[in-house]
């Protein structure tokens, strides 16, 4: 006895067994070829739908690697039309990110009307013990004035002057045989204060007193200059003794480095308090 094709798996013929004396039923027969025209209805419909669960996955991958940036993924993530009688998949979600907070720090140090909080030695310079880069001063002095040209030498007076100095914090700190002054000259407006530091001449006045004897006296010394906000700050640095400051000298160098980093670090804490304060505030 020969069969016909048979399916899949072997185990049905696919076509009436032929030979002398067998007589085709053909109900059964029908009734066979509806069944497994049924099955092979299910199969197809079943691998769509395992087809449009890949496509839906291939689609949430590309959109979750969009988080990190970048148009290419996002580009990946439109998906085409599904396939007929087979729902779309849904679109994945995400928990929304919260903006950035809009209150910049400098902006609460860039104008006088919203820099409010009280401005004094103690407040700018409250540590007695500083550390920069891992290398710890102290502080020996600390003064504060309105006239700004009485704690300034050389040209220095002048340009405050001219730009509407307010008044000037000054903080003396020392470290192995070195000591550093650092003046805040304070202003109304950002562009103030930084139109201070581009014409600054001269320097800064040496503040002395208790550990930090007569330094930077009608002598060489380091010198910075730097702004932030409407703060203007300088520094000066040099060898305690008053012995003056070779051309190759690091050890000056890098104390008056040190406490500019120091005041830039001071004067934007004094931004940042405002801001969260003001982020705090009832609207």
């Amino acid at each position: 006895m020969s069969f016909g094709q048979g399916d899949p798996q072997g185990q049905r013929p696919w076509g009436p067994p032929q030979g002398p004396g067998n007589t085709p039923d053909w109900a059964a027969l029908a009734d066979d070829t509806a069944a497994r025209g049924r099955r092979r209805r299910l199969l197809l419909i079943g691998g769509g739908v395992l087809a449009a669960a890949g496509v839906a996955a291939i689609v949430a991958t590309a959109i979750v690697a969009s988080d990190k940036g970048g148009d290419g993924p996002k580009k990946q993530a439109a998906a085409g039309p599904t396939a007929s009688g087979t729902p779309a998949a849904a679109e994945p979600t995400f928990a929304p990110v919260a903006p950035p907070s809009p209150l910049d720090p400098r902006d609460f140090i860039s104008d006088k009307g919203k820099d409010t909080a009280p401005l004094t030695p103690a407040t700018l310079f409250p540590e007695a013990k500083p550390s920069v880069a891992g290398r710890a001063y102290e502080r020996t002095a600390t003064s504060s004035g309105t006239d700004c040209a009485e704690v300034t030498q050389g040209g220095l007076g002048s340009v405050l002057a001219e730009n509407g100095c307010r008044q000037v914090l000054r903080a003396t700190y020392v470290r192995d045989g070195v000591a550093v002054t650092v003046g805040v000259a304070v202003f109304d407006t950002k562009a103030a204060a930084d139109r201070a530091k581009d014409r600054s001449t001269g320097n800064i006045a040496a503040l002395t007193g208790g550990k930090s004897p007569d330094f930077c006296r009608a002598t060489a010394c380091r010198l910075t200059t730097n702004a932030e906000g409407r703060y203007a700050y300088f520094t000066v640095a040099g060898y305690t003794g008053n012995k003056p400051v070779t051309s190759d000298d690091t050890k000056a160098l890098t104390a008056g480095r040190d406490i500019s980093t120091y005041a830039f670090g001071r004067v934007l804490t004094r931004g940042r308090a405002a801001a969260a304060a003001a982020a705090a505030t009832p609207r």
